[in-house]
């Protein structure tokens, strides 16, 4: 089962998607967090993150290569939660991946996994049209991404203010 979360900035998703795994009776959970630590401000919001689950998941750091992260889980783990999609993209941007190649590989090995899938990602569509070619690609291809998610997932939330509204 895939469980897709989203919403704006600060609205609650990753503390919905970790009290959402937990509520479950799931023994072996993954974390996998894609955050890389480029400056202070990111520092700190990774060190808070991995306090906030302390030993309750299993680590995996990966910027880029998630899907090589979740073929390697199967048959281990009974979910794998992944932080975030977002910043998966963003670092696919920044490091001048193959944008289409990666995603695609995300997508093809999310409808095969053995285990259930949390999928954190921001909902970027609801601002203003960015004033940058770039920024403005990488809008349009986070929104893009997260409806094929959407389409594969057996339910999905979105969070308003900390409150989460199941969508499907």
């Amino acid at each position: 089962m895939i469980t897709l979360i989203t919403g704006g900035v600060k609205s609650g998703k990753s503390t919905f998607a970790q009290n959402y795994i937990l509520k479950k009776p799931y023994s072996k959970r993954a974390y996998i967090a894609t955050s890389v630590p480029f400056d202070d401000e990111m520092r700190e919001r990774i060190e808070r993150h991995k306090k906030e689950r302390g030993t309750l998941f299993d680590a995996f750091e990966e910027p880029v290569e998630v899907h090589k992260v979740l073929k390697k889980l199967s048959g281990g783990y009974d979910v794998a939660l992944i932080e975030c999609i977002t910043t998966y993209l963003g670092n696919l941007f920044h490091y001048n991946y193959d944008v289409e190649n990666y995603t695609e590989n995300l997508i093809n090995i999310l409808e095969t996994v053995d285990y259930d899938v949390v999928i954190v990602t921001n909902e970027v569509g609801f601002g203003i049209v960015p004033e940058n070619k770039l920024a403005r690609q990488y809008a349009e291809t986070l929104g893009k991404l997260n409806s094929r998610l959407a389409g594969i997932s057996n339910e999905v939330y979105v969070l308003f203010s900390g409150i989460e509204v199941r969508i499907r």
